[in-house]
């Protein structure tokens, strides 16, 4: 249709976009939005129960298809729902465009009902954030909110009141192309000459990837084969680089398992590779070269002896035949034994008494998930302990996706992101691990998933407490209180709810429950009743850590075990050349 009014105008864009949603919940200001997308074809209004929740969603949605997601609220408290999911988006580089509607336009100022300053608020969780005061303004300044949220990898917010709305356009629509694809960004000549003499002047050398490896599994293998190194990953980049990888030693940071903390320490020289890994702590402070291509993380999580600015595919292809193969394995292999010992030593916690343990081990219950799972499936992952099951049990293949708040740290994404990755990918296979105060939080969403009949699977990891909170008070040596979440019964709510729901405390049934639900053809919960005492801690604390555990002494503290990777673990170790 041609575009007669603003709103029109607004949704014909965001077509040319590509765009086929906007997650939402309609009010009065956005009402002429929502009736212009009513008379589109192509594109749907997704009615979440919380404007939190539809940020998150189009967040998994451009995560999964790297295209512009939409997500919208009306004035107020109606897009100040939206800050959690935009800042998540932002914080993770997500092309997501905000629509925030305004009160009307004569009342900015006065104090209105519902008034806030939209173009104030989004500042912080945005790359681009303007208002709409005039038609005239259109189609040039959503044309670029879209451009800036495809080129800058992040968030968009376009602000307007709603009767400006509702007002005729003032320009035609016309057509314009968006940013379908990035270059592929190569660093200088004389950086990857430094690179290739920092790397071949060193004895041992350690990599560390991060997110940044996507779509450079080959070049970091070829890398580590040439140069006999280690290789460890943080948890967004565990998914691309610890399959098919005869040099892995694990995963650093706070939910870290394994021997890589040891590699990244005992190497002459450390390369990071894509990672803007947080956790400065775990790093060495020094012998450190990193790649990346935004330059501005260069160096803001440790010193650096060099920084190359570039894409890492495209920096290893460029530094590979510059250098020396290595013949001498022992720092390799001596890491790599390291990591089976690591792994072994705490395989107990996952395999003693497991099947019999009640309350139910998480640990069993996500290795049972990540048996019965599809090979393609995409997983969301809320914050706090559901993380450290995800990083230690959840198998990637190059084909699986995780996808959580790594950076942002939000609770209760992980249902609102399965909605997103499930209207992204509606053939595919999407579970949500989801705690019992995630799914507490934003519970609402069971309704979001009846009514439109999304097959997401909500696997609730239920230990009636909020099971991170109770680790920080642990080591920190505080008594726990007020993290008890109460005794709930979430597949009876799922039922009321419209969601098929099962309620599991036998871990004889786990398996087999957990395989019943991911082939029923609707949307499902599988409420797994956990230990609450089943915590996770870090590969290394520090003595004061320590101390908090004895002075909150009597509880039950297990150090994790690791699921299938022990066997990979195994098979590198079995698989080193002999002489």
């Amino acid at each position: 249709m041609v575009a007669s009014s603003v709103a029109e105008q607004l949704v014909e864009v965001l077509r040319q976009a590509g765009v086929e949603r906007v997650y939402g919940v309609v009010g009065d200001s956005l009402n002429p939005v929502v009736d212009a997308i009513r008379r589109t074809e192509g594109i749907s209004w997704v009615h979440v129960r919380n404007e939190e929740a539809g940020a998150f969603a189009a967040a998994a949605e451009a995560e999964l298809t790297g295209r512009l997601a939409v997500c919208a609220g009306s004035c107020g408290p109606g897009n100040t729902h939206l800050i959690q999911g935009l800042y998540d988006a932002q914080r993770s580089g997500l092309p997501v465009l905000a629509l925030a509607s305004h009160i009307p336009s004569a009342q900015i100022g006065t104090g209105f009902f519902q008034e806030t300053h939209p173009e104030r608020v989004f500042v912080d969780c945005s790359g681009f954030c303007e208002m709409v005061s005039s038609p005239a303004q259109l189609p040039r300044l959503l044309r670029v909110a879209v451009q800036h949220a495809l080129g800058a990898r992040g968030v968009s917010v376009l602000v307007f009141p709603g009767d400006v709305a509702a007002l005729p356009a003032a320009r035609p629509t016309g057509s314009g192309a968006f940013l379908t694809e990035h270059g592929v960004l190569t660093p200088p000549p004389a950086q990857v000459s430094q690179l290739a003499r920092l790397l071949n002047e060193a004895r041992k050398v350690a990599l560390f990837a991060g997110a940044g490896v996507r779509g450079a599994h080959a070049e970091v293998m070829e890398l580590a084969r040439t140069l006999l190194a280690p290789v460890g990953h943080s948890l967004r980049g565990k998914e691309w680089i610890q399959y098919d990888n005869p040099y892995d030693v694990g995963m650093s940071g706070l939910l870290g398992y394994g021997a890589c903390h040891e590699a990244l320490h005992e190497a002459d020289l450390v390369l990071l590779l894509g990672t803007d890994f947080p956790y400065d702590s775990f790093l060495p402070q020094a012998r450190t070269v990193q790649i990346d291509h935004d330059a501005t993380r260069l160096g803001r999580r440790t010193p650096l002896e060099l920084a190359v600015h570039g894409d890492v595919g495209a920096t290893l292809r460029a530094v590979l035949p510059q250098l020396r193969p290595r013949s001498d394995r022992s720092f390799l292999d001596g890491l790599l034994a390291k990591h089976l010992k690591a792994l072994e030593s705490v395989v107990g916690a996952y395999t003693k008494d497991i099947a019999g343990h009640l309350p139910i081990h998480p640990e069993y219950a996500a290795a049972m998930l990540d048996e019965v799972a599809a090979e393609d499936a995409v997983f969301t992952v809320d914050t706090g302990m559901n993380n450290v099951w995800a990083a230690r049990y959840l198998t990637p293949n190059g084909r699986r996706r995780v996808i959580g708040s790594f950076l942002h740290g939000s609770m209760a994404n992980a249902l609102p992101h399965a909605i997103g990755a499930q209207l992204a990918e509606p053939g595919r296979q999407v579970v949500s691990m989801s705690g019992d105060g995630g799914i507490g939080m934003l519970l609402g969403e069971l309704l979001t998933l009846a009514k439109y009949q999304l097959p997401v699977k909500t696997v609730v990891f239920n230990n009636g407490v909020l099971g991170m909170i109770k680790l920080e008070m642990l080591v920190s040596g505080y008594p726990e209180a007020e993290i008890d979440n109460g005794t709930v019964d979430y597949a009876a709510i799922a039922a009321a709810a419209g969601v098929r729901g099962w309620r599991v405390t036998e871990p004889r049934q786990v398996r087999e429950v957990l395989a019943e639900a991911l082939e029923h053809p609707g949307p499902a919960l599988v409420d797994l009743v956990t230990d609450p005492n089943a915590l996770s801690i870090p590969p290394h604390i520090t003595a004061a850590q320590l101390k908090g555990f004895a002075l909150a002494a009597g509880k039950t503290v297990l150090s994790g075990g690791v699921g299938r990777m022990i066997d990979l673990a195994r098979s590198n170790l079995r698989n080193i050349p002999r002489p």
